[in-house]
């Protein structure tokens, strides 16, 4: 006890508090994840969230000395999505098989998932910069805020919008597709690329490692795509 207590006030005086808390908590919701039987509002994603909003809420920590602890994990992001292409590699003959139904569900996807994000804002009632932050709400977080930026959007804004597709499309998707008779696991991964991103690959990974290889060719593919379609729709649209 008396060890654990003095790596406690290590950590306590260290910006790797919050790095510690953050694998820890997440490491917790992945273990009730699991005792759940995968209860798909038991995401650990989801909940890891909430969790540490609650504790930064109830310790009053504002969210950049949080962040400068918790900043490694965020780092890591560009090499794990370059780490994707490794289990890609595998599928190359699936994938020059497949190119064509790839092609045209990755430009229903994109369009898909641009067109509803119009309507929804719409429905709620936004308009102007929220509007145009909403559209580029399936594409990963780093993308995503860069055309928000070139739209006239809030970047900031852009990234809440992201993050709340992605947990929701990792909490609801497989459920979902199974729902809707889907078996094969590359469908299944490349909607989920499509469709949730970076988040949503990671649960396509828990699922199989062919179902989060073409999650993850589907989230670079849908990023690019994006880019050329939003500027299109938002001058059709006049936003």
């Amino acid at each position: 006890m008396h060890s654990i207590a003095e790596i406690w006030v290590y950590l306590e005086e260290q910006p790797l508090l919050w790095l510690t808390v953050t694998v820890g908590i997440f490491w917790l919701c992945q273990q009730i994840y699991r005792m759940a039987g995968e209860f798909p509002l038991l995401n650990p994603v989801l909940v890891s969230v909430i969790a540490i909003v609650i504790l930064l809420l109830a310790t009053g920590t504002p969210y950049d000395e949080y962040f400068d602890g918790a900043q490694f994990i965020s780092f890591l992001l560009g090499p794990a999505t370059v780490a994707l292409a490794v289990p890609l590699a595998a599928e190359a003959a699936t994938l020059k098989r497949l190119w064509l139904p790839i092609t045209i569900a990755l430009s229903v996807g994109s369009l898909t998932a641009i067109l509803s994000a119009l309507a929804i804002g719409a429905a709620l009632g936004l308009h102007g910069e929220m509007l145009v932050s909403m559209l580029p709400k399936s594409v990963t977080t780093p993308i995503a805020m860069g055309i928000s930026d070139q739209i006239g959007g809030s970047p900031s804004l852009t990234a809440v919008f992201v993050i709340l597709t992605g947990i929701v499309g990792a909490a609801i998707g497989i459920p979902l597709l199974k729902a809707l008779g889907l078996r094969d696991p590359v469908a299944k991964g490349f909607a989920l690329g499509v469709g949730s991103h970076g988040i949503g690959t990671a649960r396509a990974f828990e699922h199989s490692d062919r179902a989060g290889a073409f999650s993850g060719l589907a989230m670079g593919l849908n990023g690019a795509l994006t880019a050329i379609l939003i500027p299109i729709v938002v001058w059709l649209f006049g936003l």
